[in-house]
């Protein structure tokens, strides 16, 4: 009974989104420690430079770390919004060039682990989203978790991290299967990241296609290569996104340059919101 409840919630909020026009991408990579955080955020100032309306979602839900790279003060997080006592734009944190954060949270073991009401909870949550949206990036967790699958499938466009060593690529190509294998995801967009020249990040895409030619029914094509750039380090140390600390060095153009064909990649073509569009293949996994 509670269930069915939860999914007549969601029928109604979801039928409330019928009029927000968004894309979704998620930014995936499989193994931890490959920039994706990184990319996030730098893709999300790029796209709120070409005037886009930007929301991240820090979809690692029990290691968040998007608030503490640009060092923002969070009062609220999901846990809040799960437990009823605040809602999605309560929590909205605002960061560089109008961004819009919703920030999880940190050490906190049981937001890894949601139940099926609890996971409701979180999609009703985002269909009574009043914030106006035109692109929501959901920068997923490390791994191969039941929620990253979910929010990657969910997504209409999957952005993989890579970087040049043998285990980003084989956790890469792992998390591709998957998906592929088991849940009809087709493309993935492939950004080589921390290369150190774009023959490197050719090469890396080229490793990559090599094995999923050979053993995946799936389509990959390479939408950024982004430079090895000290000037990225230093702009952590500061807790800035490199593209606001250090507008004109190559990773900050190399991303600029990603934006560029983000705001070009077509939506689906249903009748109703992307937004929308997103929760529906979300809510999935908890009705099959």
């Amino acid at each position: 009974m509670p269930n069915n409840l939860a999914a007549d919630d969601q029928a109604s909020g979801l039928r409330r989104m019928n009029k927000q026009k968004s894309k979704v991408i998620s930014i995936t990579g499989g193994k931890g420690g490959v920039g994706k955080t990184n990319i996030t955020l730098n893709l999300a100032m790029a796209l709120a430079q070409l005037g886009k309306k930007v929301l991240v979602l820090d979809a690692d839900l029990g290691l968040a770390n998007c608030d503490v790279m640009l060092g923002l003060r969070v009062e609220k997080n999901l846990s809040h919004v799960l437990a009823g006592t605040a809602t999605l734009d309560d929590i909205l944190v605002t960061g560089p060039f109008g961004i819009q954060i919703i920030p999880a949270t940190s050490g906190n073991q049981d937001m890894t682990e949601l139940s099926p009401v609890e996971h409701a909870s979180l999609i009703r949550a985002f269909s009574e989203l009043q914030t106006p949206v035109d692109v929501l990036l959901v920068d997923t967790a490390a791994g191969i978790s039941d929620m990253v699958l979910s929010f990657s499938r969910a997504s209409q466009d999957v952005l993989v991290v890579v970087c040049d060593e043998p285990s980003s690529i084989t956790d890469a190509y792992a998390l591709m299967k998957i998906l592929s294998r088991d849940h009809g995801v087709e493309k993935f967009k492939i950004v080589a990241n921390m290369v150190r020249s774009i023959k490197e990040g050719q090469e890396l895409f080229a490793k990559l296609t090599r094995v999923t030619d050979r053993f995946l029914d799936v389509s990959l094509e390479l939408v950024a290569t982004v430079p090895q750039d000290e000037n990225v380090r230093r702009a952590a140390r500061k807790q800035k996104a490199f593209i606001d600390a250090y507008p004109t060095t190559a990773a900050s153009m190399a991303v600029k340059a990603l934006a560029l064909k983000a705001v070009k990649w077509p939506l689906p073509d249903t009748a109703s919101g992307h937004l929308e569009f997103f929760l529906e293949q979300l809510v999935q996994p908890q009705s099959e």
